[in-house]
């Protein structure tokens, strides 16, 4: 009689999970993207290899074989690993289809958060936990998706596969994907590649605005301005000073502004916004994007798009901000050393070099030393975004939001993508997650998703990766 309640007990418990769920495989996709969320992937103290075998275990349970997972780190990094899973195509002949995403995040302490940033919290529609978004929410995605597609026996004509990788967050760290396009490039090969970098955007007040696919991105890079001096003792101040050489130097690159450049994403964003803003009211925007478009040289027009939103404002052209200072070495001592960082965005196409000697000019002092420091990958050109990319995306945003419309957008931020675009495997960033204004505070403290925008992308990036599988060609 026991055995019997129990199991009844069970049976009516699992009833109420499944009638809470409209689809009955959220739950497993909940367990999953917790699971992920909660394994600290942090630089400092954290494993990506412990959470790309986790994933792992999951896809083996869903039936994948051993030979259609590839788990694989470096060494000399072992904490810093990733996995490769592979789910075989019916047609030889068709390119493989790759899914990528990070699982690495950035550093969160928890004495800053509201909550634990490695404890995921449902509160008020929303998750809460660092990588809800950036990048776990797509990583626990594509996972999901292919656990899907097992339990339901699909067989994809084109061959899937998923490459989760660490290093993304950070500058100077094991990079998996930078790896696997230098050593097993045959475990990555697709004909193109589906990233994070671009998604929906809501407005403040929480409105759909636009469905965006990232066409190109910019590429991170950092300098160093550097001023050395023989210094001396404080109570005899001089005019050449490291500090305030520095200082100068500095606020010449914040008065200098790069030349606008306008690539395919960018100008397909602004046409599109441009019909947007016409709709909400804004004419006189509207027509500043379209004068951008025809003219990138016209000041006015440039300075009335940048003023009202620096997204747009950062996707014009090269950006270069000062980051971090280190400076003196005694309270009571003239500097010997004054050091600044700088972190660039660089537009596609241009030279780290070409940046480099631009802030020397823009300086315009001799004592300023400017260092080009790692460069982390390749600035390629934007892949081509044609039909075969762009329909479905537009088919499946008409379906799911009617009325929101599909932007290309040239992406300020850097991903991976630049190692995969480096290496000739076209990827684009399609992410189906509404974000707000504040992105999430990506990045930032109390990083959060809403429960309902990842559940939509859930089923967006099922719904589309599956239409990208059966194309033909």
């Amino acid at each position: 009689m026991k055995s019997r309640f129990a199991l009844g007990a069970v049976t009516v418990l699992m009833a109420c999970v499944q009638s809470a769920y409209a689809d009955p495989t959220e739950p497993q996709f909940r367990a999953l993207y917790k699971e992920l969320v909660e394994t600290n992937t942090t630089l400092s103290s954290g494993s990506c290899t412990l959470a790309a075998e986790r994933i792992a275990a999951r896809l083996k349970t869903a039936g994948f074989a051993d030979a259609e997972l590839h788990l694989f780190a470096d060494p000399a990094h072992p904490k810093e690993g990733g996995l490769v899973a592979v789910m075989p195509g019916s047609d030889p002949k068709a390119k493989a289809i790759l899914l990528l995403a990070h699982i690495d995040v950035v550093e969160a302490k928890r004495e800053d958060w509201t909550r634990d940033p490695f404890t995921l919290v449902e509160e008020d529609g929303k998750f809460y936990a660092r990588g809800a978004v950036d990048d776990k929410a797509q990583a626990a995605i594509w996972a999901d998706t292919l656990v899907r597609f097992k339990n339901e026996g699909y067989v994809p004509r084109h061959t899937l596969k998923m490459a989760l990788t660490c290093g993304e967050e950070t500058g100077g760290a094991f990079n998996g994907a930078e790896w696997l396009t230098k050593n097993r490039r045959e475990l990555i090969d697709a004909g193109f590649a589906i990233n994070e970098g671009a998604g929906g955007e809501l407005d403040a007040a929480g409105k759909r605005v636009s469905m965006t696919v990232q066409a190109g991105e910019k590429v991170s890079q950092n300098y160093r301005l550097e001023v050395t001096n023989r210094g001396g003792h404080s109570s005899r101040p001089q005019k050449d000073n490291a500090i305030y050489h520095l200082a100068g130097a500095l606020k010449k690159i914040e008065g200098y502004t790069f030349p606008i450049q306008l690539a395919d994403g960018s100008k397909g964003y602004l046409n599109g916004m441009a019909k947007i803003q016409t709709a909400e009211g804004h004419k006189d925007v509207a027509a500043a994007m379209l004068a951008i478009v025809r003219n990138p040289a016209d000041a006015k027009a440039v300075k009335l798009v940048s003023e009202r939103d620096v997204s747009w404002a950062s996707m014009l052209h090269t950006t270069c901000v000062a980051t971090m200072l280190d400076a003196g070495h005694a309270t009571n001592a003239l500097p010997q050393r004054a050091r600044a960082n700088i972190n660039c965005r660089i537009f596609p196409g241009v030279t780290q070099e070409e940046v480099r000697a631009a802030l020397v000019k823009a300086i315009g002092d001799p004592a300023v030393k400017v260092e080009t420091l790692e460069i982390r990958g390749p600035n390629s050109a934007p892949p081509e975004l044609g039909k075969a990319i762009m329909a479905p995306v537009e088919k499946l945003t008409a379906e799911m939001w009617p009325g929101v419309p599909v932007l290309p957008i040239l992406q300020s931020g850097a991903t991976d993508g630049q190692f995969l675009n480096g290496a000739g495997i076209p990827t684009y960033g399609i992410s189906g997650i509404f974000l707000g204004p504040d992105l999430g505070n990506i990045h930032g403290l109390n990083e959060y998703i809403g429960v309902k925008s990842l559940m939509e992308g859930r089923e967006f990036l099922y719904r589309l990766v599956k239409v990208y599988a059966g194309q033909g060609g």
